[in-house]
């Protein structure tokens, strides 16, 4: 969804992959570590019961997708920049925090993962991703880390080479020189369509341990219909690139369907997973994710109450969001904006909004790419003012660090 198409952003996927090959060790360690350590039982796709997916009616401490949530947030809040922990990155794009507090950061057009000190904010080279392709709104997009990373050390990213978008995971090793801490790719996904706009590319590991991606369709928007495309759809798979147990489809790693580009997962309290995504010239969405579920494009955009579609919990001119990442804190979806050069706070009393959204930061640092959580009630906040898009300022791109109510 683009009110600006030449301003948002995107995917375009079709088809299904292979798993390539890989080194039979690693396979035999994360498939053990994924089993022992994830609530989703085998990575290969068996479908034990604790490997249903989170939804709006399931988790530990399920409630009614209706009722309150333990975590229900006030209807003002407000944001506090306690620092701004590093500046001069090119072209951001993924964070994923490391276990002891340092960060890693992608960069889309230069194709390297830097490791950002979590205290000093110094920068140092970890590696280059092989078989990036950056162009258009394609390249090095997100990252995570594996759901067993305290073991297996893996590092996950969705990029852009000359023929598709991928995931794949790569060893992170600290001990390594820098510039040379990234293994070999292993490429788990392969077949993902892309495009010069709307490759889409956030990737996150959900509660139940398995990968989720969010595709959109590379402005074809009759792939966001097609079940049988990869385009325009939520992916939900094992650690290992395979349909997750309990998908819609026993064979599909299709979730969710009907989406024009989304760029934002996040799971509240409760596992409920919330998505972001682009409008194309009305409404932005944030939208409540339930399995199997059509979200509506190209046939609609924003509310409708058209039967047969699921309607965004709350919406936005296009102007005035454009999102890309969210993180959920204190009860807040908190989301980052794009065009709209902002960052939105969303208060929810279970799926329910306690009050109109709330703007922060507004033209304060341009354009806003990602927002992760740091613990207790402080958030990442990346700048995204060297895409191409942006004017940037001195300094750009930066990450800062807030304290949000």
């Amino acid at each position: 969804m683009t009110g600006s198409c030449a301003v948002v952003e995107g995917i375009r996927t079709v088809r299904t992959v292979q798993r390539p090959a890989v080194a039979a060790a690693l396979t035999a360690v994360v498939l053990l570590l994924s089993a022992g350590c994830s609530s989703s039982g085998s990575a290969k796709g068996t479908a034990p019961e604790s490997g249903s997916p989170p939804t709006a009616s399931t988790g530990p401490a399920a409630e009614s997708s209706d009722g309150p949530s333990a975590e229900a947030a006030p209807a003002k809040g407000s944001v506090k920049v306690v620092s701004t922990l590093t500046t001069g990155l090119k072209s951001p794009w993924g964070l994923a925090p490391l276990p002891e507090g340092d960060l890693l950061v992608s960069s889309r057009d230069e194709g390297t993962i830097t490791l950002v000190d979590g205290k000093s904010g110094k920068k140092s080279l970890v590696g280059s991703v092989p078989g990036v392709s950056p162009g258009g709104e394609g390249g090095l997009l997100g990252i995570a880390l594996s759901p067993t990373y305290a073991s297996d050390h893996l590092v996950y990213a969705y990029f852009t080479t000359a023929s598709d978008n991928r995931i794949a995971r790569m060893l992170y090793d600290a001990k390594q020189p820098a510039g040379r801490r990234l293994g070999a790719p292993d490429t788990i996904f392969k077949g993902i369509h892309k495009g010069m706009i709307h490759n889409g590319g956030r990737i996150a590991f959900g509660p139940d341990g398995m990968l989720y991606a969010g595709a959109g369709e590379t402005g074809d928007r009759g792939l966001a219909q097609d079940k049988k495309a990869l385009a325009g759809k939520i992916l939900r798979m094992t650690p290992d690139g395979q349909p997750a147990p309990r998908n819609p489809e026993a064979d599909s790693v299709v979730y969710t369907y009907g989406h024009r580009n989304v760029q934002g997962l996040a799971w509240d309290g409760q596992n409920r997973l919330w998505a972001s995504e682009f409008g194309q010239d009305t409404w932005d969405e944030l939208n409540l994710i339930e399995p199997g579920k059509n979200y509506g494009w190209p046939v609609v955009e924003g509310r409708t109450g058209k039967q047969g579609f699921v309607d965004p919990v709350e919406q936005w001119a296009t102007s005035e969001a454009s999102p890309s990442g969210i993180a959920i804190v204190r009860g807040s979806v908190w989301m980052a904006g794009l065009r709209g050069e902002r960052l939105w706070r969303i208060p929810l009393n279970g799926t329910k909004p306690v009050a109109e959204p709330q703007d922060f930061l507004k033209g304060k640092y341009g354009r806003l790419r990602t927002v992760v959580a740091a613990g207790g009630d402080r958030l990442w906040l990346v700048t995204s003012n060297t895409d191409g898009r942006g004017t940037p300022a001195a300094g750009d791109d930066r990450i800062l660090q807030l304290e949000v109510r």
